[in-house]
């Protein structure tokens, strides 16, 4: 009786039902309401997964952050272009393309790579100063879900995003032979390592700039929250990883 109650529930988990109730025929006609409990069960596993989502990837912080991106213009920068680069599945991405005065620019790129809050343009002082200061082209790109573009925030997603941004500079005539240096803020970093990791075979990337990043997302759980939980704070199905390339862009300890 156990087992037969038990394969009807599994396949209850499977099957979507017309009602709440389900009649369990080995149990003398009884009505076990089921699908509330699964729903129920369902809708924690969904909201917990939303909350993780948004713990990595608040970029609904400040409230307005979707809508309200600063433009160049607002910060004394006259040469610029604003973008939306579609990506190999679907989605569309915001950027801005910064450009060193052409009488004085260095023969670099910097692909910028935003931290996981607010949008590209809280970051355009930095990219001001890099297109100031060291002559540098800067294309900022804006993360799917992030500011202006379209979609949702994910690891997989995050790694698309930033290969765009690469193939972009590859195939765009004006920036194609420049030198391109990847610059990752915070949770860009880890970004902007993997980028580097996938690409080194192409040798196109001359360097690696990495601000405030970490050295793993599990890292960055308070210590107080991991022993007050069961499941190790949140479990974190998708989440960036540690710095796991060769060679020389990274010290070897930075990648434990």
């Amino acid at each position: 009786m156990q087992h037969g109650f038990r394969t009807r529930y599994l396949h209850l988990l499977s099957t979507p039902a017309p009602s709440s109730i389900f009649w369990c025929r080995s149990c003398c006609q009884r009505p076990l309401i089921l699908q509330t409990k699964v729903s129920s069960a369902l809708n924690v596993r969904i909201h917990r997964v939303d909350l993780q989502s948004e713990i990595i990837y608040p970029r609904n912080f400040p409230p307005d952050a979707r809508t309200n991106v600063p433009r160049p213009s607002q910060f004394g920068i006259s040469d610029f272009e604003e973008l939306f680069i579609p990506t190999p599945d679907g989605e569309s991405l915001s950027a801005f393309l910064i450009r060193a005065n052409k009488q004085h620019a260095r023969n670099v790129t910097v692909l910028m790579f935003h931290g996981n809050a607010g949008n590209i343009g809280y970051r355009l002082p930095i990219a001001k100063m890099l297109e100031n200061e060291l002559r540098c082209n800067v294309l900022m790109l804006q993360y799917r879900g992030y500011g202006l573009s379209s979609g949702n925030p994910n690891e997989k997603g995050l790694m698309i995003d930033a290969q765009t941004g690469l193939d972009y500079i590859r195939q765009r005539h004006d920036l194609r032979s420049t030198r391109v240096v990847v610059y990752g803020q915070s949770i860009g970093g880890a970004v902007a390592v993997g980028l580097a990791a996938r690409n080194q075979k192409q040798g196109d990337i001359a360097g690696i700039v990495l601000e405030n990043t970490f050295t793993s997302l599990k890292k960055l759980i308070p210590t107080s929250v991991v022993r007050k939980s069961r499941n190790r704070a949140l479990t974190f199905a998708q989440c960036l990883p540690p710095c796991q390339i060769s060679g020389s862009f990274v010290p070897s300890d930075m990648a434990h």
